[in-house]
C-alpha cells in the first residue's frame, strides 16, 4: 500500500511538472513570438526628400482641438460639428475635396469626412483618426495629436503630390471613445461597412491613435503582459505599429515604409486578437469588414500618464517628434505596394 501510494503521488508529481512546464512554455513562446514579429526590420526604400511637417502648426491643430469649454464629446454636438468644419476646411486648404458622411445615432446626427487623394477609380488605402474624446477632458494626445497628424499628412499630399498607382483615402471619424467604443455605432465603423457594401478595392487601413506622447526617462513604457519588458525599450520614445495575426505582411510593409521616413524609432506588433490593447482603436472596424489594418501609436495608457484625464493637454505633447511620426506615416503611404 504504501509503495503504491508512493508510486501514485510521484505519477501526479509528474504530471504537475509536465502542467507547469506547459504553463511557462507557453507564458515564454507568446512573448517571444510577438517579439519576433514586432522587432525592427531594415528598410532599403528610398527616403522621401523634401518634405517638411511644422512642429508649430501640429500644436495649432492640437490647441484648436483641445481648446474651448466643451469638449469634443458624443454629447457635445455642437462642439463636434465645430471641430468637423475646422476639419473640413483644413482638408480643402491642402487641396483635397472632402465629402461628408453623416449617420444618426439616437436622434442626433454624427459625420465623418473624407479627403480622397489620387485616382478616383482606384484602389484606395485609408488612413484615419477619430476626433471625439471620452468624457469632459482636453484629449490632446487622444486623439487631437491623431487629427492634427492627418491633417498634415493632407497637405504633404497636397504639396508633393506624389504618384502612386491607388488613391489614399483620408478619414476623420466621429464616436470612437464610449459608449460606442467597440460597436457597429462608431464612426469607423459606419465608414467600413460603408466600403464594403460598396464593393471599394480597399488595400488595408492605418489608424493614428495617440502620436504625439514621449518620454526618454527609464521605465516610462509599461506592456501589458510583464515579459515583455525583458523584451522591450523601457524608454518611451518609439512609435509602435499594432495589428493582429495573420497581417504580418502588411505591418510589415508598413514599417519598412516608416523606416525610410527616418524621425522615431519603429517597433511593430502581430498578437493574437485577445492579447490586451490590440483591438482598441478604429481599425478593429476594418477588421470586422474583412480588410488588413493596423494602428499606429505612442501605446496610450502604457506610456500616457494623462490617458483620459483633465491632464491630457496640449502642453504635454512633443512636437517634434509628432513632426517625425507625421513624416513615417506620409512615406509608408507613398511605398506601400499596390496589389496587381
Amino acid at each position: 500500500m504504501f509503495r503504491g501510494s508512493e508510486a501514485v503521488n510521484e505519477l501526479r508529481m509528474s504530471f504537475l511538472r509536465i502542467a507547469i512546464g506547459v504553463l511557462v512554455s507557453l507564458l515564454v513562446a507568446v512573448p517571444v513570438l510577438i517579439w519576433v514579429l514586432m522587432a525592427p526590420v531594415v528598410s532599403s526604400l528610398p527616403r522621401p526628400t523634401d518634405i517638411s511637417v511644422d512642429p508649430v502648426r501640429l500644436r495649432e491643430h492640437v490647441e484648436f482641438l483641445s481648446g474651448g469649454e466643451v469638449t469634443r464629446s458624443h454629447d457635445h454636438p455642437e462642439r463636434l460639428d465645430a471641430v468637423a468644419t475646422y476639419i473640413e476646411a483644413e482638408f480643402q486648404k491642402a487641396g483635397l475635396r472632402p465629402t461628408r458622411q453623416s449617420f444618426e445615432i439616437n436622434g442626433r446626427t454624427y459625420s465623418n469626412f473624407i479627403a480622397r487623394y489620387g485616382n478616383e477609380s482606384a484602389a484606395r488605402l485609408v488612413i484615419g483618426a477619430h476626433y471625439d474624446v471620452y468624457g469632459h477632458q482636453p484629449g490632446a494626445d487622444d486623439n487631437a495629436s491623431g487629427v492634427a497628424g492627418l491633417l498634415e499628412l493632407a497637405h504633404l499630399l497636397g504639396e508633393q503630390k506624389p504618384q502612386r498607382g491607388s488613391a489614399i483615402e483620408l478619414v476623420a471619424y466621429t464616436l470612437e471613445e464610449p459608449p460606442f467604443f467597440m460597436s457597429e455605432r462608431m464612426g469607423s465603423a459606419v465608414h467600413a461597412r460603408s466600403l464594403r457594401e460598396s464593393g471599394a478595392d480597399i488595400i488595408g487601413m492605418i489608424s493614428l491613435e495617440m502620436i504625439g506622447y514621449f518620454s526618454d526617462a527609464p521605465r516610462s513604457q509599461r506592456y501589458p503582459a510583464p515579459l515583455l519588458t525583458l523584451l522591450y525599450p523601457s524608454r518611451g520614445d518609439f512609435v509602435a505599429i499594432v495589428s493582429r495575426l495573420g497581417e504580418h505582411a502588411w505591418v510589415r510593409g508598413i514599417k519598412r515604409g516608416m523606416i525610410a521616413g527616418g524621425g522615431v524609432p519603429v517597433w511593430s506588433m502581430n498578437a493574437p486578437a485577445w492579447f490586451p490593447g490590440i483591438d482598441f482603436s478604429d481599425h478593429a472596424s476594418y477588421w470586422d469588414e474583412g480588410y488588413p489594418a493596423a494602428m499606429i501609436t505612442d501605446t496610450a495608457f502604457l506610456r500616457n500618464p494623462n490617458y483620459h484625464e483633465g491632464t491630457d493637454t496640449p502642453a504635454t505633447l512633443d512636437y517634434e517628434r509628432m513632426a517625425e511620426v507625421v513624416k513615417q506615416v506620409y512615406s509608408a503611404s507613398i511605398h506601400l505596394p499596390v496589389p496587381r
